[in-house]
């Protein structure tokens, strides 16, 4: 094939995975890690209401407020753009985040094929897009109104230079390597296990052990990898440690817990496909010499993220959506064996197997759509806003609510003190927290003049909570979706 022709049909892949992520474009961001998502929406709206010239003076000290309430996990890149947009566009359209992740997502694509590119034909590089772009769970992930998508794209750009470093180690290489990485690494911290295990991997492969320590290239990328990050979190070193605390060496038991892996694979199987991670692991084994310490070095870094990391291992997808781009280019060789294969056959097989390929990468789009047209969340809004509205004024509101009571602050401007779901009291009694429930619940509600339930499916999995509140306090508010018991003397 030309090389014209080749580029119309990797733009077009590429436009068509975008056209995927841009379907049911305006249902609200509920459909992925909702708790998520709308975190990033109550930051953008609060940095919104901070610019703008003349806002409601009340909407902006509450925006501003409820922005300030959802704590600081990494610099808010993605939701200071989105804010910007909102100013260009005149108002608050919390789906252009969608529009720029499925945008960074694409340019992401670009790097990959072009990486794939110097170490495979262009039907394998090919392959290895289709499935980056196609893949169900990355098309919903990579959409969503979080920083993972723009990370993801910023590992394959650094990846990308690093592999050119590579190959011709000069100092144009080192500086955009480092610069990308730095900015991988700034976007959302754990990306640092990636880049620095495709990093080692290609400077041992390059220099080897007895030389990498003397190039100064080597030292420059590594500064501009760090530099950015340990700018930013100088004055944040006490969040970082609560962070690795909490979520390392409080969980850290889990990993002697043979069912931590079980679950672990089980998950990353269902989102990935299992035969898709057995060729990857494969393709591994038979890369070439430079491509494989490439390969080795970004599986290592997974590995080591995990670790650190158990308890989202299996419980949160999303921290695995820079698995993608590493299963697919660890396809690579696997497709270019199986293409050498069918170089051999008649043109009747070949024309079999592109059939075969095209109806995998159909019902891979197919099963995107599917899944967006399963769930239809624009009655939340209003919903949330009604919920809101019903709220008493005159107390202090403790909720057991969704996701963590952002749909109530983002959709119903309303902000209450959250009382722990299912999920959060099993993790506390994992890190050894466990707290007997009755002195828990008059610490909890001390001072609070109102309970609010809206997550049903929550309080019937909490027997002592609902047995508490149904005991010994009255139903002060009841209707379709919530429900309000009154805490003290003062409640009507």
């Amino acid at each position: 094939m030309k090389r014209i022709y080749q580029y119309i049909l990797v733009a077009l892949l590429l436009l068509f995975g975008l056209i995927l992520r841009l379907y049911d474009l305006t249902d609200p961001p509920i459909d992925f890690h909702s708790t998520r998502q709308l975190r990033g929406a109550i930051i953008a709206r609060g940095m919104y209401y901070d610019m703008l010239p003349n806002p409601d003076p009340d909407l902006r000290e509450q925006a501003i407020a409820y922005w300030g309430s959802t704590g600081q996990y990494e610099p808010s890149v993605l939701e200071k753009i989105v804010a910007y947009s909102y100013i260009l566009m005149g108002e608050e359209n919390w789906w252009v985040a969608r529009i720029i992740n499925s945008l960074f997502w694409i340019v992401g694509g670009i790097a990959l094929y072009g990486l794939a590119r110097r170490a495979a034909s262009f039907t394998s590089a090919l392959f290895a897009l289709a499935y980056y772009v196609v893949l169900p769970f990355g098309v919903q992930a990579s959409r969503s109104f979080q920083p993972d998508p723009g990370m993801v794209m910023w590992i394959i750009l650094t990846i990308y230079f690093l592999y050119l470093w590579s190959e011709k180690p000069s100092w144009r290489w080192a500086v955009i390597a480092g610069l990308l990485g730095g900015m991988a690494i700034l976007t959302k911290v754990v990306s640092v296990y990636i880049v620095g295990g495709a990093a080692i991997a290609l400077v041992l492969y390059t220099l080897g052990l007895k030389r990498f320590w003397r190039n100064l290239q080597v030292w420059l990328m590594a500064f501009l990898m760090i530099l950015p990050s340990a700018i930013y979190y100088v004055n944040r070193g006490e969040r970082a440690s609560n962070y690795f605390t909490s979520w390392t060496l409080s969980l850290s038991h889990l990993l002697l817990d043979p069912s931590l892996y079980v679950r672990w694979f089980s998950l990353v199987q269902s989102i990935m496909g299992f035969a898709a991670i057995l060729l990857a692991l494969t393709g591994v084994i038979i890369a070439k010499p430079r491509y494989r310490a490439l390969l080795l070095g970004m599986w290592a870094g997974y590995l080591i993220y995990g670790l650190f990391l158990p308890y989202q291992m299996y419980t949160h997808n999303y921290y695995h959506l820079q698995l993608i781009p590493i299963i697919a280019l660890s396809l690579i060789p696997v497709a270019e064996l199986l293409i050498e294969k069918l170089r051999e056959q008649k043109i009747i097989w070949r024309i079999a197997f592109i059939g075969i390929a095209l109806v995998g990468f159909i019902f891979s789009a197919w099963l995107s759509i599917a899944e967006f047209n399963s769930q239809d969340f624009r009655h939340e809004p209003a919903f949330w806003e009604e919920i809101g509205s019903y709220l008493p004024n005159d107390g202090k509101i403790i909720a057991l609510t969704q996701d963590y009571g952002y749909r109530l602050m983002y959709f119903g401007w309303r902000k209450v003190t959250i009382w722990p779901n299912r999920g959060e009291r099993q993790l506390s009694k994992l890190r050894g927290n466990e707290k007997e429930f009755e002195n828990f619940f008059i610490k909890k509600t001390d001072g609070k003049s109102y309970f609010v339930i809206t997550s049903f499916n929550q309080y019937n999995d909490q027997p002592d909570l609902k047995k508490m509140l149904e005991g010994n306090y009255p139903v002060v508010g009841e209707g379709g979706g919530y429900l309000i018991y009154g805490l003290d003397a003062q409640s009507p």
